[in-house]
């Protein structure tokens, strides 16, 4: 046992090194040397408590000298690296060592030393060691970050280059036998465990003034934040505007901008994006913010410099979509604003006097980032009067138009084709905010000269290599999408002077004929694009009929007929996902406000089978249409043409337009959870229509202008609606009914009866609820509505059993019809089969073939007349040689007539016939006065 050892097991502790009471080691060996290794001088057997020891004594002359030596020791002892068993003794000593420095500066170099042995990769001698001093690590790293509250500038180097050395490790300078690397990552995870990443932001406030120290502490968080757990830990310890307020310190460098930004980049990236947000709100922050983007966007021309400064508009970006960040108070909206629109905008502001954005790609991200953060200012109300004064929807227009040939334009044909695609999509949010600059700007004549450009057959050749151009290669589909996108967040305004003016200048006939451009050449490579373009007509147009009936008189029948071409699309590609949903949305919505009220235009839509097709549509049983296709079908109704193409439907299997209205009841019932039997009948009198969810939803007091439960289900479902419809029928002669069918037809009968009793009902409850009496009137009143509502109820059940009964007994007597038709059937092959057998039998046996002889015979001489006719002529019915005994068929022998009968070719043929007998035998010519005698067969 080494001497270390012994000393240990002599003061009654673990030889390991580690109390008993509370760790299994106490005094550290290094290892267990052999002779070999002892020779070749890798370790020596240390005392590591006695050097702890040794430092925490204060009272010795030459105790300095010996507590340095000591020190070196170690340091020459573990230069290959230190053992993972050994680090919390190791850094007990560099602690203490580091509390010394303040008073004893001759210690810097010792505490340097085992920092830069921490720098080399820790040992393990089990493979089991970086779990089991997991703890020990983890806490021994932690103490790097507490160390930096020491006020030495060489200590804090070199702890933050010991740290970066944790990512990039060195290799350790000789293999030492019996011991193995730690893995690569283990240290930076021991960091994550320790929370050093916290520490470490902590300590940026103790270096405000020292820029090198700074520097290598920002280097640092660098590091570590590229950890998910650090950069938890550096919001917890507000990193984010810690660093963000030193962004704009003196550094001659550029290392602290650039290392700062990098830094919020992966906090944004990898932790709670709303906390850092919230840290980077703050007046301090964004005002910081703004004076380094000012100075990089007018100063800064190298190519870091414009990526520095798109960066930090990226992060100003992020801010911005907290609307409780200061981004007006600072000014940096009113700069940002100024930036993004000086080039289409003359501005006399001397912070953009002589500026010019080339064609670089960071100019050109850098255009496209000013384009998207004021779509996000924009959604601040009290930035409007800054967008106002800035022109930003005039600068957005000058994009709104073809390009220019012969023009020398700063943006390369790709660049300005997506720069103009993203001020269109950045117009769409803007202009709705500041409609009197939009109409000043003649906005609705440009776009629509856009749009007329866009369908022209101009050579265009887009390059659609952006994300706003996706799809519009060698097309001009992606413009045209994004026009009709800016006109549609006009119309949808439901300003009236705006709709006017787009109908004034003839935008229903205009997108009627675009849309009629695009059916008659389908483009089946984009047709999804195609899809959403046929969409945002058709809700443009709807948008301007709607409550005008001359604007639905100009839609007309060339309207009308793309509703009908879009409603005949086939079904199976509604599943498709590219839109056709969408689409069929839209037309149905279009039906709504550009073909009812107008009756020329209703009229037309019936001729051409319209009812039908919607109809067909319904008949798919896709919940998403059935609610709209109901309405509309509630006001066609009002068309007196309308009822007889409803009845005139048939569907699948002959299905008629009422069964399929009372199939749908019964669909939407079974899903609002109504009870009823499993014939439908009604089994709660008193609340026939209740749904789950008004069972579980107790009544409760409400003011007067809140509906209740039972009046908030009426639009909730399509009860109401198939109603509607089939009151408009008139409830009487529906055609192809079943009995089912009419046991749920008395239940919508009555559906406004029951509806009212319910309210009624509803009304009742509260006052109970409120503690109110009513005056005895009222009250017997109220009780009288009450039991009407469920005499209905019963008087529907009644009738609804009757029902029932009588189409029981109707099936008994179906299926009484049918088993007759069964016994018939099995009768009549009985005797078929009992014919067989007698025919077999006389073909097989000679005595039965001899006997249906003899009973054939008879039968036939049993047949003839008794007394025979005089002067008639007897044939034999009977075939001699016959060996048969069924009957023969007709055997009928045919000459040719002699010519001599005829009179030859040019005879009467006909007088001649008249004058000839019917005798047996062949015809023969007599006198015309002799009379003809008949013809009897025997």
């Amino acid at each position: 046992m080494p001497t270390g050892e012994a000393a240990a097991t002599a003061e009654g502790q673990d030889p390991r090194g580690r109390s008993k009471s509370s760790s299994p080691r106490h005094i550290p060996v290094i290892a267990v040397v052999t002779e070999d290794e002892e020779t070749q001088g890798v370790f020596k057997p240390m005392d590591l408590n006695h050097i702890i020891r040794l430092l925490e004594e204060n009272d010795k002359g030459d105790l300095e000298e010996k507590q340095l030596k000591s020190v070196k020791k170690l340091v020459q002892c573990y230069q290959n690296g230190f053992p993972l068993r050994d680090l919390a003794q190791i850094f007990k000593i560099l602690s203490l060592c580091a509390g010394k420095i303040e008073n004893q500066h001759q210690f810097t170099e010792s505490v340097c030393d085992i920092l830069k042995l921490c720098s080399l990769p820790f040992l393990k001698k089990k493979v089991s060691d970086e779990i089991t001093y997991a703890e020990d690590t983890a806490n021994s790293i932690a103490l790097l970050g507490d160390l930096m509250k020491i006020p030495s500038s060489e200590l804090r180097i070199q702890i933050c280059k010991c740290i970066v050395n944790f990512y990039h490790a060195e290799p350790p300078k000789k293999h030492i036998p019996g011991y193995q690397q730690a893995s690569s990552s283990y240290k930076a995870k021991m960091a994550e465990v320790g929370g050093l990443a916290k520490t470490m932001v902590q300590s940026m406030t103790l270096l405000e003034n020292q820029l090198i120290e700074k520097l290598w502490v920002l280097k640092v968080l660098q590091h570590l934040s590229t950890s998910e757990v650090n950069c938890v830990l550096m919001v917890k310890a507000q990193a984010a505007s810690t660093i963000c307020v030193h962004l704009n310190d003196p550094d001659p460098s550029g290392q602290l901008l650039f290392r700062s930004s990098e830094i919020l980049w992966n906090l944004l990236e990898k932790s709670p994006k709303e906390e850092i947000i919230q840290q980077l709100s703050t007046l301090e922050c964004l005002v910081t913010l703004k004076e380094i983007f000012k100075t990089l966007f007018m100063r800064g021309f190298s190519h870091y410099d414009r990526q520095l400064r798109n960066d930090i508009l990226v992060i100003t970006t992020i801010i911005a979509q907290n609307r409780e960040a200061p981004m007006i108070e600072c000014g940096f909206t009113r700069d940002l604003i100024l930036f993004a629109t000086f080039n289409e905008v003359k501005s006399q502001n001397p912070l953009v006097k002589g500026l010019k954005l080339s064609n670089a790609y960071e100019d050109f991200e850098l255009k496209k980032l000013l384009f998207n953060i004021i779509v996000i200012l924009c959604k601040d109300l009290p930035t409007v009067q800054l967008l106002i004064d800035g022109k930003v929807v005039l600068a957005l227009l000058t994009y709104v138009k073809k390009p220019e040939k012969h023009k020398a334009i700063e943006w390369s044909a790709a660049q300005y084709e997506e720069l103009q695609l993203h001020a269109i999509a950045t117009l769409s949010s803007v202009a709705p905010l500041l409609i009197e600059e939009y109409l000043s700007c003649q906005g609705n004549a440009r776009v629509l000269e856009f749009l007329e450009w866009c369908e022209s057959e101009d050579p265009f050749f887009s390059h659609g290599n952006s994300f706003h151009g996706t799809g519009g290669r060698g097309n001009k589909f992606a413009q045209m999408r994004y026009a009709l996108r800016l006109l549609r967040a006009m119309v949808y305004l439901e300003n009236e002077t705006v709709n006017a003016d787009l109908c004034e200048k003839g935008t229903v006939q205009q997108l009627i004929g675009i849309f009629k451009n695009i059916i008659s050449h389908p483009n089946e490579k984009e047709e999804a694009i195609v899809l959403e373009i046929q969409s945002d007509i058709l809700l443009i147009v709807s948008g301007l009929c709607e409550h005008h009936i001359e604007r639905k008189e100009i839609f007309g029948t060339e309207g009308v007929d793309i509703i009908l071409h879009v409603m005949k699309t086939d079904p199976k590609k509604l599943q498709s996902g590219l839109g056709y949903s969408v689409l069929l949305f839209s037309t149905l919505d279009s039906i709504w406000c550009c073909v009812l009220g107008c009756y020329p235009s209703e009229d037309y839509f019936l001729e051409k089978e319209g009812i039908f097709i919607l109809l067909d549509v319904l008949a798919l049983n896709q919940k998403k249409f059935c609610n709209l296709i109901l309405g509309i079908m509630v006001e066609f109704c009002d068309n007196p043409k309308t009822a007889a193409h409803v009845n005139a439907w048939r569907g699948k299997k002959g299905q008629t337009a009422a069964s399929l209205l009372i199939k749908l009841w019964r669909k939407e019932e079974k899903e609002l959870g109504v009870k009823r039997d499993k014939y439908g009948k009604i089994i709660d009198t008193k609340r026939p229509l209740f749904t789950s969810f008004q069972e579980e939803k107790k009544p409760m007091p409400l003011p007067a202008n809140c509906p209740s439960i039972a009046v908030m289900d009426v639009s909730e479902n399509i009860r109401a609606k198939i109603y509607a419809v089939l009151d408009k029928l008139d409830f009487e002669n529906l055609p192809g009914l079943s009995a089912e069918d009419f046991v749920t037809l008395c239940i919508i009968h009555r559906y406004l009866d029951f509806k009212i009793g319910e309210i009624w009902n509803e009304i009742y409850e509260e006052i109970k609820m409120e503690n109110l009496r009513p005056v005895s009137s009222d009250k017997r009143i109220l009780e009288t509505i009450t039991m009407a509502s469920e005499n209905i109820g019963k008087m529907v059940a009644s009738l609804q059993s009757e029902m029932i009964e009588s189409q029981a007994r109707q099936d008994v007597q179906n299926e009484q019809k049918v088993y007759t038709k069964i016994q018939t059937a099995h009768k009549q092959r009985e005797m078929a089969n009992k014919s067989w057998e007698n025919f077999l039998a006389r073909t097989s046996n000679i005595k039965t073939l001899k006997k249906a002889k003899r009973l054939q015979e008879k039968a036939i001489e049993s047949s003839k007349y008794s007394k025979r006719p005089q002067n008639a002529v007897f044939h034999p019915t009977v075939l001699k040689g016959l060996n048969t005994t069924i009957p023969s068929g007709g055997v009928v022998a045919v000459e040719s007539t002699p010519v001599r009968l005829l009179g030859g070719p040019l005879a009467d043929t006909d007088l001649a016939l008249k004058r000839l007998p019917i005798r047996g035998g062949g015809l023969k010519a007599v006198k015309a006065g002799d009379e003809t005698k008949k013809s009897i067969p025997t």
